[in-house]
């Protein structure tokens, strides 16, 4: 294990201690105020102190706590904290030689003021870039080296001002079609191949104390599963330093099986870098597609029927959604020596991306907190996935 990873599970532990002494502290209404607020049970970070970070993505409401309720979910909940869009590149550097710090910044201050493990989402993607950064004055395609010099200059500007600060980054985000081939992104048509061992570079650079990810969904799928396979053991023989791969985890009802997710895990773990499960959500609403993407440019149409539970959802569907989170947490902590992270794509049900994709305008229901920031039976079943779990710290075992 790692010495930053030893450091901040310790860290953690010693944030729950401050935790329990403070409440201590409190005034009876003050307590009542908390206690109508947030779950009565443990803490997921403080239950999974030995074996995890548990996080999840914040949006600018939550960071800069104008959302007090999600906020106070956060710090009540979480270690970690990954931004869902004030790092992509078309938030943070709109324009040449234009960059807008302010949200980053404050998104970073939050995770730092509540002693959280801080994550920087994203530094190179196909999408959320804008057009300017593959195009020159006339609107031609750049050369190799002008894209490489530009991709450059935003690594080492954006992770070099958060140095220290921001302990890991999803370097590359989503280069891998479904059949494991290379996405035909602008990187790859201008740069070629080795634009993701190049990436890697830059961003250790700019930071080599920093952990460095690949991040990306439906790598339970073979197919895209030995692609990312390849990818890894690829950067690796080319001498970049990678440290996780980053499984997205947007999962179905009935999508991966819970083998399917232990053999993936495992099959990762293998090439000797860690499993972080970064962006984890669990979709129950039906679909007007076979298809398991989690490609945000895809829109379908919808329906009344494809958005059946617009108030409230059925005890029989929560049942089902707690069955499926405390199925993968039961491989999550079997796998526990490999993983670093688990985060959360959102906060609450109400936070969700899912609201919106791939069909606008339906209810989900993904997360483990529901619209009201109140613990789901989903909650409960994670924490009964791993009973005994704290019998002796991770690595001592």
């Amino acid at each position: 294990m790692s010495p930053l990873v030893t450091g901040r599970r310790a860290a953690g532990m010693l944030l729950a201690a401050a935790a329990i002494m403070a409440a201590c502290a409190r005034t009876p209404h003050e307590l009542q105020s908390a206690a109508n607020q947030v779950p009565q049970s443990p803490p997921l970070k403080t239950v999974f102190a030995r074996d995890f970070l548990i996080g999840a993505a914040l949006n600018q409401d939550q960071f800069e706590e104008r959302d007090t309720k999600g906020a106070t979910l956060v710090k009540q909940q979480f270690n970690t904290i990954s931004p869902e869009n004030v790092l992509k590149w078309e938030r943070v550097h709109p324009t040449p030689g234009t960059y807008d710090f302010a949200p980053a910044d404050k998104y970073v201050a939050f995770g730092e003021k509540n002693g959280m493990f801080v994550v920087g989402h994203t530094l190179v993607w196909h999408s959320q870039v804008p057009r300017w950064v593959f195009q020159d004055n006339a609107g031609k395609m750049v050369t190799r080296d002008t894209l490489l010099a530009r991709m450059r200059e935003h690594i080492m500007t954006v992770v070099g001002r958060y140095k220290g600060r921001i302990k890991g980054w999803d370097v590359v985000n989503e280069a891998l079609n479904e059949d494991g081939t290379l996405r035909k992104s602008p990187w790859l048509n201008i740069i070629g191949d080795d634009y993701i061992a190049k990436a890697f570079q830059f961003a250790h650079e700019a930071d080599p104390s920093a952990e460095l990810y690949y991040n990306d969904y439906s790598l339970e799928n073979p197919e895209k599963r030995a692609g990312a396979v390849r990818l890894i053991r690829s950067l690796q023989a080319s001498g970049a330093r990678i440290h996780a791969i980053g499984s997205q985890a947007h999962m179905k009802l009935n999508w991966p099986t819970a083998g399917l997710e232990d053999s993936t895990i495992a099959m990762f773990a293998a090439t000797g870098v860690k499993v972080n499960i970064t962006e984890l959500d669990i979709d129950i609403l039906p679909a007007n597609s076979a298809n398991r993407t989690a490609d945000v440019s895809l829109r379908l149409d919808g329906n009344k029927a494809l958005n059946p539970w617009p108030d409230t959802l059925p005890d029989s569907m929560q049942t089902a959604l707690a069955k499926k989170y405390g199925d993968m947490f039961v491989v999550f902590m079997k796998h526990r020596a490999s993983i670093d992270r688990i985060t959360f794509w959102g906060v609450s049900d109400g936070d969700s991306w899912l609201n919106g994709w791939p069909i606008p305008g339906r209810t989900s229901y993904p997360l483990v907190f529901d619209r009201a920031h109140r613990a789901k039976p989903a909650f409960d079943a994670i924490l009964k996935a791993a009973p005994g779990k704290n019998a002796s710290p991770r690595g001592l075992e």
